[in-house]
């Protein structure tokens, strides 16, 4: 009895992540992390473009930058199993869109660790993972990987 419920609750699973709404939903997803990933790139070519025109640009901004466009490649890549079905990376994807904004958005509000410029673009930056999070927040994602199971 209990193979018939597994083979049932995996049907119904499987239907539930190849809902079209679902889908799409990933693939907005998906799109967003990528804009998130040119929006980062941007950012690093600006700094490059600061420092070269001899403009200070600290160790921070340096790091930040570098590692935001790194990020874009993993979190695509964690929303893209989530997409086939991971409830595991899902779950990070669902989490980091939550985490990352209000992390970084929040550590350039601290008086002197970027100037005005560099955070404006990071908040920019994350305007897209803000997104990322209401989407595996809606309802089609929240019924393809439902609480408790």
């Amino acid at each position: 009895m209990k193979t018939n419920e597994t083979s049932t609750h995996t049907t119904a699973a499987a239907a539930l992540l190849n809902d079209p709404r679902t889908q799409s939903a990933f693939t907005t997803a998906k799109n967003s992390i990528k804009i998130y990933g040119a929006l980062g790139t941007a950012a690093l070519l600006a700094v490059i473009a600061v420092a070269g025109t001899g403009h200070t640009v600290n160790t921070f901004m340096w790091v930040r930058a570098v590692l935001l466009p790194v990020l874009a490649v993993l979190i695509h890549r964690v929303t893209a199993s989530a997409a086939r079905g991971s409830r595991r990376a899902f779950e990070r994807v669902s989490a980091l869109a939550v985490i990352m904004p209000i992390a970084i958005i929040g550590v350039d509000l601290i008086p002197g660790v970027c100037p005005p410029w560099y955070a404006v673009m990071q908040v920019v930056c994350m305007l897209p993972v803000i997104g990322v999070a209401f989407i595996t927040r809606g309802s089609a994602l929240r019924a393809a990987f439902p609480k408790g199971h």
